[in-house]
């Protein structure tokens, strides 16, 4: 089984930065799991998916025939779908 190599998006890095040192451990904990994990859907229209964190959501892709997954987004589960 291949290593996927994790990219993160310039609105990712900066919604991380701004958590506390143990919710920030415990995202980046989920993203390295990633393309496989426990709650994860793929969002309708579009090639995203969507991790659950609590009540945190990282929006993601994955692309399969580079070993990229590229973390879009994250934020609170209320307010990250409204932008995509």
């Amino acid at each position: 089984m291949p290593t996927y190599k994790i990219e993160f998006e310039k609105a990712a890095l900066k919604f991380l930065e701004k958590q506390d040192k143990t919710q920030r451990l415990r995202l980046y904990k989920a993203i390295y799991k990633l393309p496989f994990g426990t709650d994860i859907k793929k969002l309708k229209g579009t090639d995203m998916f969507r991790l659950r964190v609590g009540d945190y959501r990282i929006l993601y892709t994955v692309e399969s025939d580079r070993y990229v997954v590229l973390v879009i987004d994250i934020g609170n589960r209320g307010q990250i779908y409204n932008q995509y």
